[in-house]
């Protein structure tokens, strides 16, 4: 399992053991984060599973495609190279201490 922290809309944080081969998205659900609405499903579609990703982790991701970028700009949240779908990254063992915070929700 991959260790991740999320911090949801309260501030609390909490360590989940994420699942490799799922989404970020499907990951914090499961651990019963209620705050990420997440309603499309992850078909990148909604931008209600937008999350912060902490500094230095970015580069670690896979890159924005031009859809995920299109709904993060149109978020009153979006907050430049930090703003992620999480529905869109795919959790990999190399993800292991990745920090993100759920944002407010649109």
């Amino acid at each position: 399992m991959v260790k991740i922290s999320v911090t949801d809309t309260s501030g609390a944080s909490r360590d989940i053991d994420a699942e490799a081969g799922l989404s970020l998205m499907e990951n914090i659900r499961n651990n019963d984060f209620d705050d990420l609405a997440a309603i499309c499903g992850g078909c990148c579609s909604c931008c209600t599973c937008h999350v912060y990703v902490a500094d230095g982790w970015m580069d670690k991701l896979p890159c924005r495609e031009d859809d995920e970028q299109y709904l993060l700009e149109d978020s009153p949240h979006y907050k430049g190279d930090s703003s992620r779908l999480s529905c869109q990254i795919e959790v990999d063992e190399g993800m292991d201490g990745l920090k993100v915070t759920i944002a407010p929700e649109s």
